[in-house]
């Protein structure tokens, strides 16, 4: 079997779709954001262990992927079966492309998989044309199972896959499969993925991306937030971590044969929750001897960010935590987001890591259905306080309008509560650079007063105070350099606001 896994050379009035492993989705003129697609990689990496011979084209991230060279690429290699990841607002574009790729080419099998395909599959199928929708997050298995039957090597037809027959009747194989033991998922092929291409602003090169699990846990249990796709379409409300050994030996090989400096864990909310866990993982790098020759980066909730927790997290030697504000309003975090967390919470934990000099990339949400302009000023302000707080060099925010994707809880509330200003059914809405519910909030306007809080007197003056090397130089102008694609993205217009 031939399999290829791509992304499509896809654009819109030259901003670039951030669409691999983005939780939510928007066109960006920021060229400093390009995210590891961690599981589409590990899909094409089990792909090729298991004898297929694959290929990896992603032209939304790899500066040599013209639109010309990634159609001759592909044409040369002539995959029999290719996959692709799809989100709502660009479900359209890629059944467009789909078909126009099947006319081209008959033979070829086309899977499609990703958040929004897992939601509404037979959809999927029918407006697309495509030969297969994997359900889902642990499509990564099942990519290469399905390899595996097609090519003869199995007589199974995997579980989770919806397909059409020969008379285009559709069907299911059944509920997905997820991993017991993620120690058996293999470590991504960083060459066949191209792993140097990938980074984001605030990361120290050279890095790279690993998942040290799936699903997302806070100090109150299996975190269930209204607008978190993954969680709801991915992981169904589930957290999984591998084993810390199994983590130490692909960090160890990261670290000594391809000489990375930083390692950022995309698991939604990384293995922070477990202390026991991360003790055993400190350990383990102590006995390896690599405290000291990596920084390791993650997500993290704020709420279990406790003293002893943000201390441990120090002396592995993580530099940064990405932690979700969301909303400074008590009763949007309660009643719009079930977020689990307080704005208490949030404050408490943020300061906990900065007493540690870990630094803190903080995400901010607006545009939320009844929120009041009081309630994002409280988000404006709670920000402003946590960024100004003890400012080290490399804080930052991210600021975007809430996104209610198809089939997360938030979305069916909206539909019941008539809270959309913008026709549900019409997938390309669901994009974070514009507004989509009720609100008394100029959403837009926010989220550039958000993003330029970073411009702050104060904070410009301590980040450079506080900078302790070229590389943290480094970072902060490629940080500056992305924030101004981000001001670009956010520009305030009067049509856009509410």
């Amino acid at each position: 079997m031939k399999t290829a896994v791509v992304y499509p050379p896809f654009s819109e009035k030259g901003k670039r779709p951030l669409l691999g492993q983005n939780r939510q989705f928007r066109y960006s003129s920021s060229g400093e954001v390009r995210i590891y697609p961690m599981l589409p990689a590990l899909a094409a990496t089990w792909a090729a262990r298991n004898g297929h011979e694959t290929a990896w084209l992603d032209a939304q991230n790899d500066p040599e992927l013209t639109r010309e060279e990634y159609e001759r690429r592909l044409d040369a290699f002539a995959p029999d079966l290719l996959l692709m990841e799809i989100k709502a607002p660009i479900a359209g574009r890629y059944a467009r492309y789909v078909r126009e790729l099947k006319s081209r080419d008959s033979h070829i099998k086309v899977a499609i998989c990703g958040d929004h395909a897992s939601f509404f599959p037979k959809e999927t199928l029918e407006e697309s044309g495509a030969d297969f929708v994997l359900v889902g997050g642990d499509y990564d298995w099942t990519f290469s199972r399905l390899a595996d039957y097609l090519d003869g090597k199995t007589s199974e037809f995997p579980p989770g896959i919806w397909s059409r027959d020969a008379s285009g009747e559709i069907s299911s194989s059944g509920e997905p499969r997820f991993l017991e033991n993620l120690d058996e998922v293999p470590f991504i092929d960083r060459d066949l993925t191209r792993w140097e291409i990938y980074g984001e602003a605030y990361l120290r090169k050279p890095a790279t991306y690993i998942l040290t699990g799936r699903g997302c846990m806070g100090a109150r249990g299996i975190s269930i937030c209204s607008f978190c796709i993954w969680q709801h379409a991915l992981w169904r409300r589930t957290a999984r971590l591998r084993s810390p050994a199994n983590v130490v030996k692909e960090i160890k090989s990261l670290v000594e044969e391809r000489g990375v400096k930083e390692i950022f864990d995309d698991n939604e909310s990384g293995p922070v929750w477990n202390l026991d866990w991360l003790k055993e993982f400190k350990t383990l790098l102590e006995k390896e001897g690599l405290i000291g020759r990596f920084s390791f980066s993650s997500n993290a909730r704020a709420d279990i960010l406790t003293k002893e927790t943000c201390k441990v997290l120090k002396q592995i030697g993580f530099r940064l935590l990405k932690v979700g504000i969301e909303s400074g309003s008590p009763r949007i975090l309660k009643e719009i987001i079930r977020k689990k967390e307080t704005v208490e919470d949030i404050k408490r934990g943020i300061k906990n890591a900065k007493d540690q000099g870990i630094v803190v990339l903080m995400t901010n949400m607006v545009g939320y259905p009844t929120e009041t302009r009081e309630e994002a000023e409280a988000t404006y302000r709670m920000a402003k306080e946590l960024m100004l707080y003890k400012t080290h060099a490399g804080d930052s925010l991210q600021a975007s309008v809430l996104v209610a994707y198809p089939g997360t809880p938030i979305w069916w509330e909206a539909k019941k509560k008539d809270w959309f200003i913008v026709d549900p059914d019409d997938y390309e809405n669901y994009r974070m650079d514009r507004v989509m519910m009720k609100t008394d909030v100029p959403a837009i306007e926010l989220c550039n007063r958000l993003w330029r809080i970073h411009l702050h007197p104060k904070f410009v003056l301590r980040s450079l105070v506080t900078a302790r090397s070229g590389t943290d130089l480094n970072v902060l102008w490629t940080g500056f350099k992305s924030l101004i694609g981000h001001l670009r993205d956010f520009r305030s217009k009067k049509k856009d606001a509410c």
